[in-house]
């Protein structure tokens, strides 16, 4: 077994533990060495990540675990987003008496999302998604308040109730194609009646779905989100969305035949996704809610890729989708933890006046959820967009197309008041760590944005 060709999620596994070790010797108000030793094992699986890309594709552990340029970005963008979830939470954390399991539980979790992406059997389908949920149940009701503990238990309902649907839909897919593994089980599943294998395949996608945040498993996140820190709330859409994302397309890639009844199922859940988190979004008032329900509309054309997964840019597309929504939606919530007092969207009157370069941030990262050029998004919405047509889903990415111009409007509620003198009331103190994450991110969703040709190419490679 080639163990290093797990050194990536080694290092989240190691510094999960360390982070915990160190912990257990540091007084409770001074418990941030955790978080340090945290942050330094992402960028150690970053750089481990950028070692390994340079390396061939392969399957590990008795072909069980997939190595390839998918599971290459989705480390990279999970061992990025680590360092600026906990950057964005420390504010809050500070001097909590379980800083440190905060550190460990966000490496668990974001190495779950990991295993999710790189999974090429069923059974590792299965133990990665666990991991990267039980970590959310905890994470969800860190603040033990009213509505941490509410978003703690729709989170574990939800869970319970998806991730036995995805075992049994596990089950049958086994039971039909005679084999967990991804290769011998598309191979098994040829002779499979087609109704039983997309029956098969709907349940086993419930999880993921679940965790992406796509609609029918959606009704958890933006209560989820209004009710918990910001900095988990952050997390919570945002990294398992990663995973669970990249282990759908290759679920229906690698081991489910090409079937039009799969792509069809993926083309409408997309549509209702996107269409629901959109309409939903219109009528919030509460930031937190609305970008929960951004995130909705979001999953919904990330969704498209999996629908066109036979387009030679699906893939590409994919991956430079995750990379530019990765940073988009980390800088939104950077920005909202720097106002902790503002919640309502008319607390951000006049904030242009009084923090230009902060609203300015927000102004980027909103629009760049429209889609709007130069941003990362955009260039992420126009490939996947792309790949729709070529796989003759025309009709989906018109449908794409009016919800992306449909979702201008709420995203102006929030932008209008930024400019406006009126109701200048301060929003709470300024988290400092939290501003400077909101600045990082709101940079990188340009760079990526103009460098998307470079990034295209890379994850293509």
């Amino acid at each position: 077994m080639d163990v290093l060709a797990l050194l990536p999620e080694l290092c989240l596994l190691l510094g999960a533990v360390a982070s915990l070790l160190v912990g257990l010797w540091l007084p409770r108000r001074q418990q941030w060495p955790a978080h340090a030793v945290a942050a330094l094992a992402a960028l150690a699986a970053l750089v481990a990540t950028a070692v390994a890309a340079a390396g061939p594709d392969r399957a590990v552990f008795s072909a069980g675990y997939q190595i390839d340029a998918t599971l290459h970005v989705v480390r990279a963008v999970v061992a990025g987003a680590v360092p600026l979830v906990l950057a964005i939470s420390r504010d809050q954390v500070r001097h909590h008496p379980r800083e440190t399991e905060f550190a460990t539980l966000v490496l668990l979790a974001a190495l779950g999302a990991v295993l999710l992406a790189g999974a090429n059997d069923l059974l590792v389908l299965a133990a990665a998604y666990l991991l990267a949920t039980v970590p959310l149940y905890a994470l969800a009701g860190f603040g033990k308040d009213a509505g941490g503990t509410e978003a703690a238990l729709k989170l574990a309902l939800f869970g319970a109730l998806l991730g036995i649907t995805m075992l049994a839909g596990i089950t049958v897919l086994f039971g039909l194609g005679g084999a967990s593994g991804y290769p011998a089980l598309a191979e098994g599943l040829r002779a499979a009646p087609p109704p039983a294998v997309v029956g098969a395949v709907v349940a086993t996608a419930a999880g993921l779905l679940f965790k992406a945040g796509a609609v029918p498993g959606h009704f958890w996140l933006p209560d989820a989100v209004e009710g918990t820190g910001i900095g988990v709330a952050a997390f919570l859409t945002t990294v398992p969305k990663v995973g669970a994302i990249a282990a759908l397309y290759r679920l229906v890639t690698d081991a489910v035949p090409a079937a039009g009844g799969v792509a069809l199922l993926l083309a409408l859940l997309a549509v209702a996704s996107m269409t629901l988190g959109n309409l939903a979004a219109f009528g919030q008032d509460d930031v937190r809610r609305l970008l929960g329900y951004s995130t909705v509309s979001q999953v919904g054309y990330l969704l498209i890729a999996p629908a066109a997964a036979g387009a030679e840019l699906a893939r590409p597309a994919l991956l430079l989708y995750l990379v530019g929504y990765t940073v988009t939606n980390l800088g939104a919530f950077a920005v909202v933890a720097a106002r902790p007092g503002a919640h309502q969207l008319s607390d951000y009157s006049g904030l242009f006046y009084r923090d230009p370069l902060l609203a300015l941030t927000l102004v980027v990262c909103l629009l760049g959820f429209v889609g709007t050029p130069p941003t990362a998004v955009f260039a992420g919405k126009l490939t996947v967009f792309t790949a729709g047509l070529d796989a003759g889903l025309g009709w989906l990415v018109v449908l794409a197309a009016v919800n992306t111009v449909a979702s201008v409007f709420y995203y102006l509620r929030w932008i209008a008041p930024l400019f406006r003198e009126a109701g200048t009331r301060e929003g709470g103190a300024r988290a400092r760590w939290a501003r400077g994450t909101a600045y990082t991110a709101g940079a990188a969703t340009l760079l990526v944005g103009v460098g998307a040709g470079v990034v295209l190419a890379a994850v293509a490679a």
